[in-house]
């Protein structure tokens, strides 16, 4: 999963881009709503954390400029404490979510995770595939009534996978949400790591579509 953080704090934007790398998220950032803008509107996340007062074009602008280009990114808007007005106008703007500052890290985690189970229209819970079941906060997954130990990537790519059972992954589609835009990985690193994740949860699990990419579970 990537996620944009677009915070113009620079304390809180990196901490906060801590936490989310630690919790196996690939993190782009920007400190102002240009730029924000743009990478929004160029590259796939598949959440965006936004705060408001952010210099040069306000939060609430860009995230009214990406809704009427029909950019449906699910949305988390950070706003102060008391400004409900502020949560009003994000939701008519078309935000997902709001957090209040100051919060705890874990909340806004929660809320990430609800947002992109969401959009994959999916349940809380647990996220569960194939007969696995992953362990976000271990970074782990149970196969087989097994845990199995995941690196960063590997499990930034099976949580990728589980949450996109049947469909056709591309190399390129895959590199674009499991890294971040300052990486710049070989077209062959997905491979690897599909190979890699094969060893541990089973080979059936994972099929190759020649010249088209993976498939994690049964083709839709």
């Amino acid at each position: 999963m990537k996620i944009l953080l677009a915070e113009d704090d620079a304390l809180l934007r990196t901490r906060l881009a801590a936490d989310l790398t630690a919790r196996g998220y690939a993190v782009d950032v920007a400190d102002n709503g240009v730029d924000a803008e743009h990478l929004g509107t160029e590259w796939p996340y598949d959440a965006v954390v936004l705060d408001l007062g952010l210099p040069q074009r306000p939060g609430l602008d860009v995230l009214r400029n990406w809704r009427a280009r029909g950019n449906a990114v699910p949305v988390l808007i950070l706003t102060a404490r008391d400004a409900w007005h502020e949560k009003v106008e994000g939701f008519d703007a078309g935000t997902d979510d709001y957090l209040a500052k100051p919060f705890h890290v874990e909340e806004l985690l929660a809320r990430l995770r609800a947002l992109i189970r969401r959009a994959h229209t999916r349940h809380g819970g647990e996220l569960t595939a194939e007969g696995l079941t992953l362990d976000e906060e271990e970074q782990s997954v149970l196969c087989d009534g097994q845990k199995v130990a995941l690196s960063g990537i590997e499990f930034r790519l099976l949580r990728y996978l589980m949450l996109h059972p049947g469909q056709i992954l591309s190399k390129s589609h895959l590199t674009e949400h499991i890294y971040a835009n300052d990486a710049d990985p070989d077209s062959n690193v997905i491979e690897v790591y599909v190979n890699r994740l094969r060893t541990k949860i089973g080979t059936a699990r994972i099929t190759t579509r020649r010249g088209q990419g993976y498939v994690f579970g049964t083709p839709d």
